[in-house]
């Protein structure tokens, strides 16, 4: 039997945005190529562009059948994930890299005037290695950025030694001519000291030197110099991002469980010396509606049976019966095994990755294709609708205390979320917090546009609220004398708890309430879930741009100094927006929570 091609129109609609690895596998489950990405949406989607020039990348696609992506916190995590990966499976269609011994290091010489330089191989000439790094094309970033800000000597000792004049890399500012005397020896060894400061991981004291420099200077308007501070915090913070995917040496699984209604996602990332070797996501069955604790539990319990156990399993909760497990596993590996929660500083890293895939990786498994038939089927038939479903609309409202209301529609069909046809509302006119008349206003300009344009209306139209909200979505369907659509309001549960949702429908008394399990009830939740997330994302941009602040200043615990302080540590708005939680939290003043704000602020996707 000829396997099915990749679908790799529905499979984008599932990939993130977001810095990552990911991995293209044959038919057989055979890694055929790895790769980074700064976006993963766009490096996945570049592949498959119909006039792709590579006659080897036309050969890999043909050979697709599924793709694995890893989310990273940042593009540099991405790289040593993907060097650790390579290594270890040997993709066909990769360029392999050479053994440990082989990797490259940056050495800077002995003498008066040290100079840097890529090395590999044995280290037998004096001064300083620093490494090893992934590939030589790490270091020789490395190495340019550390001469735009540092300007060390590149060159060889004979052409140093034989100068008369300053050479080009003194034209363009990447070096400060010492082979002709324009610096003398104690200016030279300064900038050296802080080049080994920043290389020896000590860039906080450098940066901060660097920031103290720029305010001066801004101070005394100078504003050149002000400027090249800038630009050099910029490009430090490039090379100086922590690297969340090393770290502490030791073996350890970490373990991370998302659940959403009846489904599930445990994402395992095995570390061993500290070095992530790869990740695998896991999707049981459950019987009906269960806690995190006892799916952890019972998976724990099945993974190991046949697996290495590692010194150390660090979990997003601890499960049931953690005392009886770890002793379990104990005597199975015949040594002490820990299993632990709510761990801090790099460990909790590495959870935080562990749990932002396993929640991208059930995200993804909701909104296949094949996944939303099933699920159009099942609503069908539980709502006990005559015909076949084939296009839904929920709408839903955002605003903080009645400003910058937004409305937003979210559009699913047989193919999963249709978001070419997503439409957001601005309102206006109506008394601020008046949810019943922003729906109103939203729901007859939708409608009315879809009638003139002689337009698809929906099979059933969701909206997120009890019968009040229900209420209005009747009313305008009556105005407009629009008949023939299922009209359901969608009330949230017991607090807000998923799973014990109450469906309403329009002109009937009777709620409808489905289980926990229902792939119906799943289908209600994504479209319901998406529209909230769409018109959060809106009204946040609306705002934003109301109150025409950066959006540091539309995020909680952010005042003025902070502010200040954030833009000046990292060199500007564009070069924080790409950095790491960790490196967002060692600023002053910023702690973990922050950190992790001012991050999702950044990258909330819509």
């Amino acid at each position: 039997m000829t396997p099915s091609p990749f679908d790799f129109k529905a499979f984008l609609k599932t990939v993130a945005a977001l810095p990552g690895v990911y991995r293209m596998l044959d038919a057989q489950g055979t890694i055929l190529y790895i790769g980074k990405a700064r976006n993963l949406k766009q490096r996945v989607a570049s592949y498959f562009r119909e006039n792709h020039a590579s006659a080897k990348t036309r050969s890999l696609v043909a050979q697709i059948r599924t793709i694995d992506v890893t989310i990273t916190h940042t593009e540099t995590e991405a790289l040593i994930l993907e060097s650790t990966l390579i290594k270890e499976h040997q993709p066909r269609y990769n360029i392999l890299l050479r053994d440990d011994k082989g990797y490259p290091y940056i050495h800077l010489s002995a003498g008066d005037f040290p100079r840097l330089c890529l090395h590999r191989g044995a280290k037998r000439a004096a001064g300083r290695y620093f490494g090893p790094y992934p590939n030589a094309n790490a270091v020789r970033d490395t190495m340019q950025l550390l001469q735009k800000v540092f300007r060390l000597r590149p060159c060889e000792d004979s052409f140093f030694y034989g100068r008369s004049r300053p050479c080009l890399q003194y034209q363009i500012k990447r070096c400060t001519a010492p082979c002709v005397g324009l610096i003398d020896r104690n200016g030279y060894r300064q900038q050296l000291q802080d080049a080994v400061l920043f290389l020896e991981g000590k860039s906080g004291q450098v940066i901060a030197d660097l920031a103290e420099r720029m305010e001066t200077a801004a101070t005394t308007l100078n504003f050149e110099a002000a400027a090249l501070c800038r630009d050099q915090i910029a490009e430090l913070r490039q090379i100086q991002e922590r690297q969340h995917v090393e770290g502490e040496n030791g073996d350890v699984d970490v373990i991370a469980c998302a659940l959403r209604g009846g489904a599930a996602c445990l994402q395992i990332f095995i570390f061993r010396a500290g070095r992530l070797l790869g990740n695998r996501a896991f999707f049981p069955r459950l019987p009906g509606e269960e806690d995190l604790p006892a799916v952890q539990a019972a998976f724990l319990a099945q993974y190991y049976l046949d697996k290495e156990i590692p010194g150390e399993i660090l979990l997003s909760t601890l499960p049931t019966d953690a005392d009886l497990l770890a002793r379990s596993l104990s005597e199975r590996a015949d040594r002490a095994v820990i299993i632990s929660a709510r761990p801090r500083g790099q460990r909790a890293h590495w959870l935080a990755m562990a749990t932002q895939n396993a929640e991208h990786a059930l995200a993804a498994r909701w909104a296949s294709q094949a996944g939303t038939k099933r699920r159009l089927d099942a609503l069908g038939e539980a709502l006990g609708f005559e015909g076949k479903l084939s296009r839904l609309e929920c709408f839903d409202i955002s605003h903080t205390h009645g400003e910058a209301t937004v409305a937003a529609c979210v559009v699913f069909d047989e193919e999963g979320p249709r978001k070419s046809d997503y439409r957001r509302y601005n309102i206006a006119g109506i008394t601020p917090g008046d949810d019943y008349a922003a729906l109103h206003q939203a729901l007859h300009r939708r409608y009315v546009r879809l009638q003139q344009e002689k337009a698809r209306l929906p099979d059933i139209l969701f909206i997120d609220g009890g019968k009040g909200q229900l209420s209005q979505a009747g009313e305008v369907l009556a105005e407009l004398c629009i008949a023939g659509i299922m009209v359901i309001g969608v009330a949230k549960g017991p607090e807000r708890k998923p799973g014990l949702e109450t469906l309403y429908l329009f002109a009937e008394n009777r709620p409808i309430i489905l289980p926990a399990d229902s792939a119906a009830l799943h289908l209600v939740q994504q479209i319901r879930d998406e529209a909230h997330r769409f018109a959060i994302t809106g009204h946040r941009q609306r705002r934003a741009k109301a109150r025409t602040v950066s959006t540091l200043d539309s995020i909680p615990g952010i005042g003025p100094k902070r502010r200040q302080v954030l833009l000046k540590q990292f060199g500007g708005l564009k070069q924080l927006s790409r950095a790491g939680i960790e490196d967002i939290a060692q600023v002053a003043g910023i702690n973990a929570e922050l950190a992790q704000r001012i991050y999702d602020a950044f990258h909330d996707k819509g």
